[in-house]
């Protein structure tokens, strides 16, 4: 019984360009007691391995997280698998705006102690009891609301390259970060004020004003579907589109474009760019924002001494990286010191 990817990225990269079917990006996401998160996991591979589904998907007991793409024959299979488990009938599907044959390489379900890391060891916080959430029609009125603080609960090389007009967007790392922060700095408006917020499909925001309920924030609204799913009400609905730059995106493409604004700028020569990219050293694979220009002189490197270690043979280089752990340093994602336009 396999019930792990077997294919490396590049062979499944060569099976995706021979197949030539279209795929179908999309993600979801619920929170919901899962008594066996083990079991469930290995439920879902069976059958998303069948369906050629690839993806990152989290499952832990408070719930499912979500990303992944597949045939696009195939979604409505797939549509009735989630619909035979009681608590995912009828979930909605936030379907990615911008598509791409490759955005996920492998199908990876990993069992994590929470979908969404959020560092808090309250036992009385329940993350079932959420705020309201809005349509994009109702975000747009909210924003115009004077008495209405509205909130990025995404991190600082998101909002770097999108983000609503006139939100606060909380310089952080982490979604964990986030949390003190907000409630510290918005710790006098718990009553006198509407506290709305936003992230990327919805995850985060919904833990989030669970939480700001628990710390006492009166009015909490959170935006339903998050960035990707109001896009598509502002085309569908002929909205006033509120939101500007790219939204960020966890798979190979790295973002989807809203609108034709650059609002950030390329952490090498300081040009407008918004495009992310891992540095080619694999050693280091920092995450930052590089222009064509810099990315063509600097070989999709992030500083000269990554540039020199790829030139050299790539046994030398597995060498030179043997034993070391660079997460740490991607983590950093564009505030490397190496950097000279970094946004912080």
């Amino acid at each position: 019984m396999q019930l792990y990817n077997k294919l490396s990225a590049q062979e499944r990269a060569v099976l995706l360009e021979e197949a030539g079917t279209e795929r179908l990006t999309l993600s979801f996401y619920h929170y919901a007691h899962i008594e066996d998160p083990q079991l469930f996991r290995d439920m879902l591979f069976l059958q998303w391995d069948a369906l050629e589904i690839l993806g990152r998907i989290y499952v832990a007991k408070e719930g499912i997280n979500a990303q992944l793409s597949l045939p696009a024959p195939r979604f409505e299979a797939f549509k009735k698998y989630l619909d035979s488990i009681d608590f995912l009938q009828g979930i909605r599907l936030n379907i990615a705006v911008e598509q791409d044959l490759k955005s996920f390489l492998k199908l990876k379900i990993k069992v994590r102690d929470k979908i969404v890391a959020d560092g808090l060891e309250d036992n009385t916080f329940d993350v079932t009891q959420k705020g309201k959430h809005v349509s994009a029609e109702e975000f747009n009125a909210l924003l115009e609301d004077e008495n209405t603080i509205c909130v990025d609960m995404r991190n600082h090389y998101e909002s770097e390259i999108g983000q609503f007009k006139g939100a606060v967007t909380p310089d952080v790392d982490t979604f964990r970060e986030s949390l003190s922060i907000i409630e510290e700095d918005l710790a006098s408006h718990k009553s006198d004020k509407k506290l709305l917020m936003y992230c990327t499909g919805g995850i985060r925001c919904e833990k989030a004003s669970a939480y700001f309920k628990h710390k006492g924030f009166e009015s909490v609204f959170q935006l339903e579907g998050g960035i990707i799913e109001y896009t598509r009400q502002v085309k569908d609905k002929q909205l006033e589109n509120k939101f500007i730059g790219k939204n960020f995106v966890f798979d190979e493409r790295r973002g989807e474009r809203i609108t034709d604004d650059i609002i950030s700028q390329c952490h090498q020569c300081g040009q407008p760019s918004d495009l992310h990219v891992n540095c080619a050293n694999e050693a280091c694979h920092l995450l930052f924002i590089q222009c064509e220009s810099c990315k063509e002189k600097r070989q999709n490197c992030c500083s000269d001494p990554c540039q020199e270690i790829i030139q050299l043979p790539i046994e030398e280089q597995k060498t030179l990286r043997k034993g070391t752990h660079n997460s740490n340093k991607i983590f950093k994602k564009g505030r490397s010191d190496v950097l000279k336009f970094k946004s912080h």
